[in-house]
């Protein structure tokens, strides 16, 4: 992996090569290291509600079930949001 670098405003050095993130290798980034198989689309689907309910500003546990709940993606027998089904689905997929 090599860098190349320059001087720029102020001496603040610039990365004009980045790594792509694919190259990393152990033990640098796993990001799914807890996983024992793959995703289902299921779990797909809830990851990517669970990302925009954060980027539209939830931070407390309560804010994210709320913003669950105003979602499509229900919990897999089909029921609302509360926390402890929450708490309970993210300890059983070891997030």
């Amino acid at each position: 992996m090599t860098h190349e670098t320059r001087r720029g405003p102020l001496n603040r050095v610039k990365e004009t090569e980045r790594t792509p993130m694919s190259q990393y290798a152990y033990p640098y980034l796993n990001p799914v290291q807890t996983r024992t198989q793959e995703v289902t689309a299921w779990e797909q689907e809830l990851a990517n509600a669970i990302e925009s309910v954060f980027a539209k500003g939830a931070i407390e546990l309560d804010e994210v079930v709320v913003g669950l709940n105003k979602t499509r993606v229900r919990t897999r027998d089909g029921s609302d949001w509360t926390k402890e089904n929450f708490a309970a689905l993210m300890h059983e997929l070891g997030a």
